[in-house]
């Protein structure tokens, strides 16, 4: 009666800032979660084709700047177009492999005009389809100079197995009315992707797994000073002014009773296997559920609102 699932978190660095080279380096990835019987392989938030680290660097906020321009062609150009079929290397490879894949990207969204980049994620099934794209509610600070505000489109779960799988993109987890979303449609796994600190991990994976009486796995990248490709516009100045790590990983697991299941890994590149027993979800269920028992809809309810925001709707003539 006690079902499992077998998770895999990759914490990898990406050939930053290089769509087709990072690709590639995930999809061999997935064919090693794969080969260790992973039901699903999760990527951190940003990791295709990267975290937009520059922008702390290189005073990021300076208007009409000519290299902030030019970087950020560069970025738009690397990011992600699903109409494109910019996917499809990781669709064929879920369907090949029956593995779920859940990864975070930069996305130059199609319905939005194709200009402006979203900090997206995606749940790709087994059959290889893409089930949902969620484009980050809010961009955290510098991120704002780069990011576009996203919708609640992509505020949804999935079933996988017994499991209810959602997933939020770094400081989305610090906010409650979201976490609430996903708890109310039943979600007992929680994935939050992160660009890579364990400063961020360390305590908000273990806060949820309490709140929420489930499974957070935390899935976080690397980026190391050696990564920062010396052809990149920016690549002197940040090269100056950066630590030796920009983002030191951090991916971990906390169980349904909020103690480690996988303590957070710092500065190693990997894939971090671990069995997630349904079981535990149900026990800790037992004292308190946050959308089920424990709740008062009588007394408090959310409204959300799910439609994809668009700035055009035509009405053509036939």
């Amino acid at each position: 009666m006690n079902s499992s699932i077998t998770v895999g978190l990759a914490q990898i660095s990406p050939v930053w800032l290089n769509k087709a080279a990072t690709i590639k380096k995930m999809l061999d990835y997935i064919v090693t979660a794969a080969a260790q019987q992973c039901q699903l392989i999760a990527f951190g938030e940003a990791l295709l084709p990267g975290y937009p680290f520059w922008v702390e660097l290189t005073n990021g906020a300076a208007f009409n700047s000519s290299l902030q321009k030019e970087m950020y062609a560069h970025y738009a150009y690397q990011s992600i177009s699903i109409a494109n079929g910019d996917l499809t290397p990781f669709c064929e490879i879920a369907k090949e492999k029956k593995i779920n894949i859940v990864l975070g990207f930069m996305e130059r969204a199609d319905d939005r005009g194709g200009h402006s980049l979203y900090c997206s994620l995606t749940n790709i099934n087994t059959d290889g389809k893409i089930e949902y794209v969620h484009r980050k509610l809010m961009p955290t600070y510098e991120e704002r100079l780069v990011w576009a505000i996203g919708d609640g489109n992509g505020l949804q779960v999935r079933k996988l197995n017994d499991f209810t799988v959602g997933v939020l993109n770094c400081w989305e987890n610090w906010m409650p009315l979201v976490r609430s979303t996903l708890y109310a449609q039943g979600e007992d796994l929680h994935i939050a992707l992160w660009p890579g600190s364990v400063r961020n991990t360390s305590e908000i994976t273990r806060f949820i797994a309490k709140e929420s009486r489930s499974y957070v796995l935390s899935v976080s990248s690397l980026l190391h000073k050696k990564d920062i490709s010396p052809s990149l516009p920016v690549a002197t100045e940040m090269l100056a002014k950066s630590d030796e790590w920009l983002a030191d990983g951090g991916s971990c697991i906390a169980k349904p009773n909020g103690e480690w299941l996988l303590a957070p890994v710092q500065y190693e590149e990997g894939l971090f296997v671990q069995t997630l027993q349904h079981q535990a979800i149900l026990e800790e269920r037992q004292n308190f559920d946050p959308s089920g028992h424990y709740a008062r809809p009588d007394v408090l309810q959310l409204t959300v609102n799910r439609e994809r925001q668009k700035l055009v709707h035509f009405k053509d003539e036939i």
